[in-house]
């Protein structure tokens, strides 16, 4: 029976012609091998799915095309972020010589002391509790062969946060600081603020925040007008600001030689909490609200005290403190149990920022 139909574009007798114009064109494509057979027969260029059946067919198998070059010079890929350029250079950076000596008096042992000296070098180790406030790295992780075991980086952290040497070191360096830009040894005005901040899995005092929607501690901050800290106290998240308030403030005053005379805040500790500073540290609390232009709740404006003061200067520099912070990823989140060791990366955080400038 023949079978009727279309005729194949390229049909069974020309598979011998087709061979010799796939050998001349081993590398070519199917789009390519279909212009190449039109030229040789003189035949419109089939589609390259047909060609493709008719290669099939025939048996015959082209070699895979080659590689071609790419006509743009070769050039080097440039890679943006954090590179080991910037690890080895700000990372592994400890203490400059100027620096250290700022800071060695209360680290290293006095000459004449009794005990066993020290097995490992205490500028050492006091990079590698920088290296871990900055990278917020666990202690296990600290690397190997160029900071002390982490079991001993650790075991020190611990004794000199309990003797409070970063908060001696902070308050050192922050008196210098102010005599250099030329103010009093201490200040005469301060401001208060709290920052939520999250808590990892490793347990201690937790609490949900309600107003920020954050579950872990709450830092409780009060700076002078330079931003430099005077107070930090580290409590559950959900404690309200007023609730700790008066224990920072009494904190600030104690450090101060009680030379604190004005306190800024904002609306959160306005009140009975502020009438509690003023009674317990003989401070006077200036509540800082926003302008008083008219609202949708006109008809309660009364009820607010006269004396208002719009944001000032010296209001906004303890957020600049928690921004400045917030540049050590160990403070982004809370991983010590005990908020002594969580009070204490603060202090270090601040000194650490002082030593640059100082020195």
């Amino acid at each position: 029976m023949v079978r009727k139909g279309r005729p194949p574009a390229i049909g069974p007798t020309q598979y011998e012609a087709l061979r010799k114009v796939v050998q001349e064109h081993p590398h070519a494509t199917l789009a390519e091998l279909a212009i190449a057979w039109a030229e040789f027969s003189g035949a419109e260029a089939p589609c390259t799915l047909t060609l493709r059946r008719t290669l099939k067919a025939a048996g015959l198998q082209r070699q895979r095309p080659a590689m071609r070059p790419s006509q743009r010079a070769p050039t080097t890929r440039q890679r943006y972020g954090y590179t080991d350029r910037h690890r080895s250079a700000s990372t592994h950076a400890g203490l400059t010589d100027a620096e250290w000596v700022l800071a060695r008096e209360l680290f290293e042992q006095a000459s004449g002391s009794r005990g066993r000296p020290a097995l490992y070098d205490r500028r050492s180790m006091v990079d590698a509790c920088c290296y871990v406030l900055r990278t917020g790295s666990s202690w296990r992780s600290l690397p190997t062969g160029i900071y002390p075991p982490w079991q001993s980086v650790q075991k020190a952290f611990v004794l000199w946060a309990r003797d409070g040497r970063f908060e001696q070191l902070q308050e050192r360096l922050r008196q210098q600081w102010r005599l250099r830009t030329e103010r009093t040894v201490q200040p005469s005005e301060a401001v208060i603020d709290s920052q939520s901040t999250r808590g990892s899995a490793q347990g201690g005092m937790l609490g949900f925040d309600a107003g920020k929607k954050v579950k872990g501690r709450k830092r409780h901050l009060v700076v002078d007008t330079l931003g430099l800290l005077l107070a930090v106290v580290v409590t559950s998240a959900a404690v309200p600001d007023r609730a700790a308030a008066a224990q920072a403030v009494a904190q600030a005053c104690a450090r101060t030689s009680h030379g604190l005379t004005t306190l800024w805040a904002d609306s959160a500790y306005a009140g009975q909490c502020a009438q509690e500073i003023e009674q317990r540290s003989n401070v006077k609390v200036r509540i800082v609200r926003s302008s008083m232009a008219p609202r949708w709740n006109d008809a309660q404006q009364s009820l607010w005290p006269q004396q208002q003061q719009s944001m000032p200067k010296k209001r906004w520099v303890v957020e600049r403190t928690h921004a400045w912070l917030e540049r050590n990823r160990r403070l982004v989140m809370h991983h010590d149990r005990k908020p002594i060791y969580a009070a204490a990366w603060v202090w270090l955080a601040q000194a650490r920022m002082l030593l640059s400038r100082l020195a």
